[in-house]
């Protein structure tokens, strides 16, 4: 029980003063630097999606009609 313990206490003393935590400022940056793009590899997906779309309908008319 002793040991568990002390792995606990060493857990959590390096968790409050160890670690280095962003400040507000650098967590809100990094939130909206990923935010941005995650929403520019969503619209580069969609428009790839939308051209092949259109590119594999145009050749199914092609070929099938």
């Amino acid at each position: 029980m002793n040991k568990f313990k002390a792995v606990f206490k060493e857990y959590t003393d390096e968790l409050l003063y160890k670690v280095q935590w962003p400040s507000l400022e650098e967590l809100q940056s990094s939130t909206v630097t990923v935010l941005v793009a995650s929403i520019l590899i969503a619209l580069v997906i969609f428009i790839m999606d939308i051209v092949f779309e259109t590119t594999m309908s145009g050749l199914y008319a092609i070929f099938n009609g």
